[in-house]
């Protein structure tokens, strides 16, 4: 899942390279995400116990101070197309980290944040994306336990995308009939229905019953959909 985020969401095409820094259980499986689908991955920690566990699963994994702007130099960090900064704990690391990755130039930078102060502070220093794993986690879980959804990605500026099942408003119509855009504001990209492949969503569309509805749109808008709150007029 975390993999998917950065590579289909995001826009890294296939084959970039991606150096991720901080070996965790974030970073990981970030990691180990990315390598499944198709990226060139090197791994960077300053902890020998984790260099080793990640040596044979990524394309290159160092020990390496990722502090030390040098270091990073005699390493070609500075040629990969995109960082992510996974160091968690450790404020200080991150931000010094970041630091060094601005200096060498590189386009598309994310930061782990633990909190919105290390959030903002690493979008002045320059951070083009900050993500919050364990809020958008909470955020997920509480979504999946309401029952209203199935699976659930929150992005940075409110906009999510959401399995859900298809409320009762859209049962047995198209979705040129029941005006999903215009009375919830909010998208149905695709359908899925049992036994069949999944279809990208057309206004002649029918909805079963039972379908699955991948939905895109503002956060609250979907969260509302999902539970069948009709737009008040």
């Amino acid at each position: 899942m975390l993999g998917r985020i950065f590579s289909e969401q995001f826009s890294f095409a296939a084959g970039d390279s991606v150096v991720v820094i901080g070996l965790g259980r974030f970073g990981g499986a970030v990691a180990q995400s990315l390598m499944r689908l198709g990226h060139d991955v090197m791994g960077i920690d300053r902890r020998e116990e984790l260099v080793q566990v990640w040596g044979d699963r990524l394309t290159h994994a160092v020990q390496a101070d990722s502090t030390n702007e040098n270091v990073m130099l005699q390493l070609g960090v500075g040629d990969f197309s995109h960082a992510i900064v996974a160091i968690g704990s450790d404020l200080s690391a991150s931000l010094m980290t970041l630091m060094v990755l601005t200096e060498l130039g590189i386009k598309d930078i994310w930061v782990k944040a633990m909190t919105p102060d290390h959030g903002q502070i690493a979008q002045r220093i320059g951070a083009h994306h900050v993500v919050y794993p364990e809020a958008d986690m909470g955020a997920r879980v509480a979504h999946l336990i309401t029952g209203r959804m199935m699976d659930f990605i929150e992005f940075e500026d409110g906009f999510a995308i959401a399995k859900i099942n298809a409320p009762a408003e859209t049962h047995n119509l198209t979705l040129a009939d029941s005006h999903v855009r215009s009375r919830f504001g909010v998208t149905v990209v695709g359908v899925k229905r049992m036994n069949e492949d999944f279809q990208h969503a057309l206004p002649e569309t029918r909805i079963l019953p039972a379908d699955l509805l991948i939905v895109s749109g503002p956060t609250k808008k979907i969260e509302e959909f999902a539970a069948g709150e009709r737009k008040r007029k």
